[in-house]
């Protein structure tokens, strides 16, 4: 069970050092850190609109056609905040975030501190990720030295996996932790099972988590992508999110297996509106993550290797235009949501 998931983790990191595709969309891109008084710094890479010409930057292995540092361009612009999933990095959806940017967002993706492809040391700490968007919100807002382009009242966010259960507690829901027991009794195999067994057994948190700490009010509109300890949300869990949800499934989920995860999330959302829910046939779990190049596939298949006749760069098309067009609608000036 540890040395599978070793092998996650060990994924994760080959995905910050051997991400390797090409990309149309052009965006100015820089690193940065975010201060968290009360935690370690956090690692964010920031995609925003540039008029700068764009060239192949590489990152280890990793190469993204970005203008390096180039002069952001814009005002009033929607900012979007990314949660990776487990051990992943501020790379794992970097073509979304690309997408994005050439869309005239501003996106900021994080490497969540003690859950990343170099530090797995408080995976099962997931009630920590959302105070760590929050800083990484709070630096974007009042740090970032592009800040004067970001209308704050328009701010959304993307999560996958463990970044998805993220999105729904930033948005207000509030996960009933006493499901976990007797669902890992019965689905020993699930990827979070795992993990919680790996880390001793115990997610270290109380029943039922509260939103006085966690709910991120700034957030207008949350994509959630094959949410993580989906199963924990119940429609009273589930009744503070009032903003717009973008929901999406992968058909072929062996690591969060239907339907205990995003359509129990999807039964449990009481929006005024239903979410916008998307099941993708023959997608995997990781069929999210930004399409590998051939480092990355050979160093690490169980990431990269998709069903027969699924094309992840095609279905990455799509998915980040749907993306692009559910957050314009949602974040659109004026809207008031």
């Amino acid at each position: 069970m540890k040395t599978h998931l070793s092998r996650l983790f060990s994924a994760g990191a080959a995905l910050l050092m051997a991400l390797a595709g090409t990309c149309v969309h052009g965006a100015g891109f820089q690193r940065g850190v975010a201060a968290d008084p009360d935690g370690k710094p956090l690692e964010i890479g920031i995609w925003y609109p540039s008029p700068a010409a764009v060239q192949p930057l590489a990152m280890g292995p990793t190469t993204m056609s970005v203008a390096l540092n180039g002069i952001a361009q814009g005002k009033a612009l929607p900012l979007v905040v990314i949660s990776h999933g487990t051990g992943g990095s501020f790379l794992g959806h970097f073509d979304t975030a690309i997408a994005l940017a050439d869309a005239g967002f501003v996106v900021a993706a994080v490497s969540h501190a003690g859950d990343n492809y170099a530090d797995q040391s408080r995976s099962a700490d997931v009630m920590d990720r959302p105070r760590q968007i929050s800083r990484v919100i709070d630096h974007m807002l009042s740090a970032w030295e592009g800040r004067a382009m970001i209308d704050p009242a328009r701010l959304g966010m993307f999560g996958f996996s463990a970044g998805a259960f993220t999105a729904l507690v930033s948005i207000g829901g509030i996960p009933d932790f006493s499901k976990v027991g007797p669902m890992c009794r019965q689905y020993p195999g699930d990827f979070a099972c795992q993990l919680i067994a790996s880390s001793g057994g115990s997610l270290a948190l109380p029943l039922r988590a509260t939103t006085a700490s966690a709910a991120e009010l700034r957030i207008k509109a949350a994509v959630v992508a094959a949410p993580a300890l989906g199963f924990t949300f119940s429609p009273d869990g589930l009744k503070n999110v009032k903003v717009p949800v973008q929901l999406w499934r992968a058909d072929n989920d062996v690591l969060l297996p239907h339907p205990r995860y995003a359509e129990a999330v999807q039964l449990a959302l009481a929006l005024p509106q239903a979410p916008d829910y998307h099941v993708v046939p023959d997608a995997g779990h990781f069929d999210f993550l930004v399409p590998c190049g051939p480092a990355l596939a050979s160093m690490v298949p169980a990431i990269c290797a998709s069903a027969a006749g699924f094309d992840r760069a095609a279905f990455h098309a799509s998915f980040n235009a749907a993306v692009v067009s559910f957050l314009s609608k949602a974040l659109r000036a004026g809207s008031g949501t």
